[in-house]
């Protein structure tokens, strides 16, 4: 048994135990998001007399210098994983200046290794004119990723799942931690993309469909990151990520165009980055695809009107891998690389990701020396990057602090990686209570992701592809071992092997045979684990070889339990009739394994909600807050209700091993204006016989508006604890703007009329004057 102590967790977590009267995570107003029709002025970054010193004894070379930002491969020697090239290194930062490098090589290095390179840096730009430090970047994306045997979390769209914010900041100030104890500041992350698009797949690394979980999670991941309280030792600079609308590509192939109306632009994708910068994020990364027709990396549109002058972000913007020169080679708006660096400074990008030659290096110079682009255009983005450099405490302590190895690999710390995978996992069918199984039970496992490390954790585990089994630390297990860990070896039968391709791992007569021995099968079904482009998909269906296993599965007349280890959702609709059982465990990484077991034989109650609209079929996908219009079926004679949106399951859905009940959803003021504040009462009751979490969610319906109303919107959430009969009220606050919705002007409105409040089964009607 591997439940952790109320007692412990809050030590793990640094949180407060909850009151019996709980407040949710409520809206944060939108209405103060200013529109492309009433611009701002331009930004501009904080005078600081320290950098602007600096910056008047800066040559053009190494402002550029500063711009330029290259992988590690360039300074290290030839064949070596972490090994420094002093003169390659000296190329790079005494005669081009660069200012920032990232990456690793290969695989994920020890934190002895991170110093030596880091340390090598830095002796060198000691060396150099103005002895200016260099930052270093790393994608610390779940768990500081690249620090080798670190522990690692549940990617972000498990996390979302946990409907848990505080969960998100603690494992962001872990990763704070972990990363700057190697000696890095700079962290690529949180991935702030709003997920309305499975098919791609970078999927995972985001916080699922709602505009509203992506944009809580994301700001409890930036001030984790860099307000934890415990100072510039223990913090990092976030990275918000991909502005803009990188997640939303038509054909869902990564890296391929968005066509977004501005208006979806404004209030679904916007409003995350909105709630980034005032969270205090300190860089921002650049969507890789092109919006509308316009590559972002070349947009002024996007990146200064938008990003500068209505968002008020005053930090660095920096390139995705290579996207700069693509402005040339991919999206064909720049005749020549020299041109495309031209569009790229000239839009308002301050960094560019190179990242394997000097090439930006040499055509800004020249850029800059013909008079194309001004040194006052270089001043602006340069104080942007010293400002970031001296607010990470750079210019005073530079070096990666040996006393700081003994703060990582805590305990601790695989604690709230094991409870935040628990709250993650998502019952989505359990059929006659099979769920929970007796520890007693014999069961056979079997499917392709029963006995990889891979499946569990996906992308940016170790190496970027997630792939190196090699690469796991000893207390990763797989779901087998997990399994045997739990019931004993004895109790446990399996020939699963890690194989994608093998038509069901081994024959469906043999798994029909090994079924004799056992009282119920566990399938672990899902994807591999792949990164960006490596992870593109023609269609969502899983695959037909996995498929099979459960129709095998279930001529054997043993209960069968389905465990799905993927990043996206991926169509079972086929087979899901003939599951007792479905548990969705999405990534869950390092200490997944336990939680699965925990659940499957009753050692944790599930609490994790779905954060996507899981879709019955592959051709069919909507989200949950679909517009009324998308649900017609004239093909259907006397269609009614929901017939056009038919998912698998609901976003939102999520089984317990005990029940729930809500009553009397109070509103304080049912009639409103735009200066009231409304006070959401719920009371929520425990009527089962287990103790259990409850994801508490309150949704908004506009029932009549200018632009046609989605069907629902989540407005606000809580999660309350309940023992067995145990009830709890439950509050929340929502203003006229937490309901306004973007106009066809592009403006933030919140119109006269009737509003629907929902929470589970209980609903009521406000209407605002």
């Amino acid at each position: 048994m591997r439940y952790i102590t109320p007692l412990a967790l809050a030590f793990a977590l640094g949180l407060q135990a909850c009151s019996s009267t709980q407040t949710g995570q409520s809206a944060a107003p939108e209405g103060a998001l200013a529109t492309a029709t009433s611009p701002a002025p331009a930004t501009q970054p904080r005078r600081d007399q320290q950098i602007e010193d600096l910056l008047s004894r800066m040559t053009v070379e190494e402002k550029v210098g500063q711009m330029t930002q290259l992988t590690i491969d360039l300074i290290l020697k030839d064949n070596e994983v972490a090994t420094v090239d002093t003169a390659k290194l000296r190329k790079v930062l005494a005669n081009y200046h660069v200012g920032s490098i990232l990456n690793v090589r290969n695989r994920a290095y020890t934190i002895d290794e991170w110093h030596q390179v880091l340390n090598a840096i830095h002796d060198m730009t000691e060396k150099t004119r103005l002895k200016i430090p260099v930052i270093y970047g790393i994608d610390a994306i779940h768990g500081a990723n690249y620090l080798a045997g670190t522990t690692l979390y549940p990617h972000n769209i498990g996390m979302a799942a946990t409907r848990n914010p505080e969960l998100v900041n603690r494992l962001a100030q872990i990763t704070a931690l972990e990363t700057r104890a190697s000696g890095i500041p700079w962290n690529f992350d949180p991935v702030l993309d709003v997920g309305r698009q499975p098919l791609w797949p970078r999927f995972e690394e985001t916080f699922g469909e709602d505009v509203f979980v992506v944009k809580t999670m994301g700001a409890a991941a930036i001030r984790g990151y860099e307000q934890n309280g415990k100072g510039p030792d223990f913090t990092v600079a976030s990275c918000m990520k991909h502005f803009l609308g990188y997640s939303y590509p038509s054909t869902g192939k990564d890296r391929t165009p968005s066509y977004i109306p501005e208006q979806m632009m404004r209030e679904i994708f916007l409003p995350p980055f909105k709630a980034a910068v005032e969270a205090g994020a300190s860089t921002v990364m650049i969507n890789s695809g092109e919006i509308n027709g316009i590559p972002v990396h070349g947009s002024k549109y996007y990146l200064t009107q938008i990003l500068r002058n209505e968002l008020g972000f005053e930090g660095v913007a920096v390139s995705d891998w290579e996207d700069v020169i693509r402005l040339h080679t991919r999206h064909k708006t720049a005749a020549t690389p020299k041109e495309a660096v031209r569009q790229a400074v000239e839009a308002g990008l301050d960094m560019s990701m190179v990242p394997t030659d000097l090439s930006f290096y040499d055509h800004l110079v020249a850029l800059v020396k013909e008079g194309t682009i001004t040194e006052e255009r270089l001043n602006l983005s340069v104080r942007r990057i010293l400002a970031l450099k001296k607010k990470l405490g750079l210019f005073e302590q530079v070096r990666p602090k040996a006393a700081l190895k003994s703060t990582i690999h805590q305990p601790a710390f695989d604690q709230v990686s094991l409870q935040a995978a628990l709250e993650s996992l998502t019952l989505l069918k359990n059929d006659r209570n099979v769920l929970p199984l007796r520890k007693t039970t014999k069961i056979l496992v079997a499917g392709p992701t029963a006995n990889t490390l891979a499946a569990l954790h996906g992308s940016w585990s170790y190496i970027w592809q997630g792939t190196d089994e090699k690469q796991y630390p000893a207390k990763a297990k797989t779901v087998l071992q997990g399994l045997a860990a739990e019931i004993g070896q004895d109790r446990v039968f399996s020939r699963s092997v890690a194989d994608f391709t093998n038509a069901a791992n081994y024959n469906v007569a043999q798994l029909k045979k090994d079924a004799a021995q056992a009282q119920a099968i566990v399938l672990c079904l899902g994807e591999k684990a792949y990164a960006e482009s490596p992870g593109v998909i023609d269609d969502l269906d899983l695959e037909e070889n996995q498929l099979a296993l459960v129709r095998a599965a279930k001529e054997t007349g043993k209960p069968v339990i389905i465990v799905l280890l993927e990043g996206r959702p991926r169509t079972l609709s086929a087979v899901e009739p003939l599951a007792d059982a479905i548990l969705l465990a999405y990534r869950p990484a390092t200490f997944g394994a336990a939680a699965i077991a925990d659940v499957l034989f009753g050692d944790y109650n599930p609490d994790g909600v779905l954060p996507f609209t899981y879709p019955r079929f592959s051709g069919d996908v909507l989200t949950y807050d679909h517009k009324g219009t998308e649900i017609i079926r004239e093909d259907i004679p006397n269609a009614a209700g929901n017939r056009g949106f038919n998912p698998q399951w609901m976003f939102g859905h999520g089984l317990s091993y005990t029940t729930f009940a809500f009553s009397d959803l109070r509103v304080n003021k049912p009639t409103f204006t735009t200066n009231d504040q409304l006070q959401v009462t719920v009371r929520v009751k425990n009527t089962g016989s287990k103790a259990g979490k409850k994801a508490v969610e309150l949704y908004s319906h506009d029932q009549f508006a200018s632009i046609t109303p989605s069907a629902r919107r989540l407005r606000a959430f809580s999660k309350v604890t309940l023992q067995p009969g145990e009830e709890k009220e439950v509050r929340f606050t929502l203003t006229a703007q937490d309901l306004a919705f973007v106009n066809e002007a592009g403006k933030w409105v919140t119109e006269p009329g009737a509003f629907d409040l929902m929470v589970g089964d209980q609903k009521t009607v406000i209407t605002l004057q």
